[in-house]
């Protein structure tokens, strides 16, 4: 009888701090867990690194986040949430000012413009389908290969990318195909 009143009393004890503090987490995480940052158009969640988060843009790379925070005088382990507006403005402008060394850009040398350019978010996603009806337009090799559905960079074909999926190349089934005399 004595045992189970002390096991119930440690359980209550234990249910009491865990309403204190349930999940553990320091005053100052919980801020910026809730708080959305906007950058060129893309919601990042607060309680993200620095660096973490602005890969979460389409477009930047992990190396192109580290030169940014790097350039920036950015801590890569700081919060996101925890940017001030001005800090935020600075990540703006470097990447819409192209202010990037040129080995992390994506798009050197540009085939219409003979510029090297980084293109980020919804303007990478169109010049890419553009990229793509200009191959099939001329009827490259590669151009061929996106129309059809089929690996571009040289996979091989044999065991994937398989258009129906239950047949099998070179399997006969057992039973009903052949007749028995």
């Amino acid at each position: 009888m004595r045992d189970t009143t002390y096991l119930y009393n440690k359980m209550t004890e234990q249910k009491e701090k865990t309403k204190e503090m349930p999940h553990r987490q320091r005053p100052e995480e919980k801020k910026y867990e809730e708080k959305l940052i906007r950058i060129l158009s893309k919601d990042i969640e607060g309680n993200l690194n620095v660096y973490v988060g602005l890969t979460k843009i389409k477009g930047i790379s992990w190396s192109l986040s580290n030169a940014i925070c790097k350039l920036l005088n950015l801590d890569k382990k700081r919060k996101i949430g925890s940017l001030s507006k001005e800090e935020i403005d600075q990540i703006n402008n470097i990447l819409k000012e192209k202010k990037i060394p040129s080995h992390l850009l994506n798009r050197k040398f540009d085939v219409e413009t003979g510029e090297n350019t980084h293109l980020i978010g919804s303007d990478l996603e169109l010049q890419k389908e553009l990229d793509i009806g200009k191959l099939k337009k001329i009827k490259s090799y590669r151009g061929l290969r996106h129309s059809a559905n089929l690996p571009v960079r040289g996979q091989r074909t044999r065991s994937h990318f398989r258009r129906n999926k239950r047949k099998g190349v070179g399997i006969k089934k057992k039973g009903g195909s052949e007749k028995k005399q």
